[in-house]
């Protein structure tokens, strides 16, 4: 029976590759990908000046249509005008906690739209729609981006590192779009140093083009083979690209991987409700997603900073027509590159989440990732440390669990308390906690800081 169902996957994963299973998926669900494909060539098209009047118009249309269609945004926005941008409300996720159906926009239901639910790592989730012409348009933009780095969703085989539902439903329903969307799903539950080893006898014996995925995931892989002399590329001569995603990739962490892996290092910024918002291009630009979003960075008053300042990240979808999501706070901080432009905007950095905050006795704030950051290089150098997070306990407490073999020393721990006076403030009370492992969330991702305090 296992061999039968084996070669039954393998039969149907051949046919779909044929007839380009990932545009015949999306076409077969009703999602008209052929005209956005179409649309999206067409706005790529503008120049500077054409472009600046198409966002206008569309961002104009969107918010008109929802104030005429939508009664949870005629409720939400009452006194808002399509023409007075920056009077618009600013929308959070807890404003989407109510049941989706009083959000959808007239003439939509669970027939002809695409549902789904965020992953709760902002501590907010929900369920949302997207109609299906704008679900198409996302994957178009994927599509087109994956092209930049000569990946083809249809046809490259994917090496993937993301989580799996783990009851029987789910995990049998992801593996069977894993096989037919020709991608191999590897643990990020499991990270031991034999399930390491089972991951490089998967490389060896396919013939991946890409890898995608979790980025502490794949960061203790590339540690791992490290640790055996091995580059991937060299066991396995397929890959081209490497594509981290959800989680921050530090510089240090991206060295490592093209040293390990032999191959370049994409980073990709997304979310389930909005899809891609950035990508890096060739020249590792991280291209802003300005064909069916439009991004502002705010600050608390909900005023827009200027290019190269740090603030939070607001983010309208122009085509949604079932569900609003017009000047929609993600609940991201980061920040535009000086050499942005409308037609062209570039994402600086990003720096954690606004939920994400260090609280300090002074009374002072940093982000969370600013002291995972501070301690992440003295553990590594330890060469103790498989991985670590911190955790803010009280105002003046923090806690710093970490997987390793051995514990780590005085003099290691001096360094790190030591780092973090300098960085944050002196009077710190740091603890330091080992483990066997690492507790990720349920989609398998890890969060670096956690606060108590939120």
């Amino acid at each position: 029976m296992p061999r039968f169902h084996d070669f039954f996957l393998f039969t149907l994963q051949k046919l779909c590759l044929q007839l380009s299973f990932f545009n015949l998926s999306l076409l077969l669900k009703g999602f008209p990908v052929k005209e956005t494909n179409k649309l999206l060539k067409s706005i790529q098209k503008l120049n500077e000046v054409d472009y600046s009047e198409y966002l206008k118009r569309q961002k104009q249309d969107i918010v008109k249509y929802h104030l005429e269609h939508n009664t949870f945004y005629q409720n939400f926005a009452k006194s808002a005008n399509a023409s007075n941008w920056e009077r618009l409300p600013v929308m959070t996720k807890r404003d989407l906690q109510q049941p989706l159906a009083q959000r959808l926009s007239k003439g939509y239901s669970k027939q002809n739209i695409y549902k789904n639910k965020t992953s709760g790592s902002s501590g907010d989730p929900f369920i949302f729609a997207k109609d299906k012409f704008c679900h198409a348009l996302t994957w178009s933009i994927f599509m087109d981006r994956y092209q930049w780095h000569n990946i083809n969703l249809n046809t490259s085989k994917q090496a993937r590192f993301y989580g799996i539902p783990l009851d029987k439903i789910g995990y049998n329903k992801e593996r069977l779009k894993d096989a037919l969307g020709n991608r191999y799903r590897f643990s990020v539950f499991n990270l031991s140093d034999a399930e390491l080893e089972k991951n490089i006898v998967t490389f060896k014996n396919k013939a991946f083009e890409y890898i995608n995925g979790y980025t502490s995931s794949i960061v203790q892989f590339a540690q791992f083979l490290r640790k055996q002399n091995i580059i991937l590329k060299q066991i396995c001569p397929s890959l081209k690209l490497c594509i981290i995603t959800s989680e921050m990739l530090f510089e240090n962490d991206r060295k490592l991987l093209e040293e390990q892996f032999g191959i370049p290092v994409v980073n990709e910024y997304g979310a389930a409700e909005l899809g891609l918002i950035a990508f890096e291009n060739r020249s590792n630009q991280w291209i802003i997603n300005n064909e069916d979003l439009y991004i502002e960075i705010l600050d608390d008053n909900n005023n827009a900073l200027p290019l190269g300042e740090t603030g939070r990240i607001v983010i309208t979808s122009l085509y949604n027509k079932a569900h609003p999501f017009i000047r929609y706070d993600i609940g991201d901080i980061g920040a535009l590159s000086e050499n942005s432009t409308l037609k062209t905007p570039i994402l600086k950095h990003l720096t954690g989440r606004t939920n994400d905050l260090i609280r300090l006795p002074s009374g002072k704030k940093a982000a969370g990732l600013t002291f995972y950051y501070v301690t992440k290089s003295i553990i590594e150098d330890s060469g103790r440390v498989k991985e670590f997070i911190i955790e803010q306990i009280t105002l003046h407490q923090f806690k710093i669990c970490y997987v390793s073999e051995t514990e780590l020393t005085k003099e290691i721990k001096r360094k790190i308390k030591t780092s973090i006076d300098n960085y944050l403030e002196t009077g710190l009370d740091v603890l330091f906690e080992r483990k066997n492992t690492i507790q990720r969330e349920k989609s398998g991702k890890l969060k670096q800081f956690k606060s108590a305090l939120q």
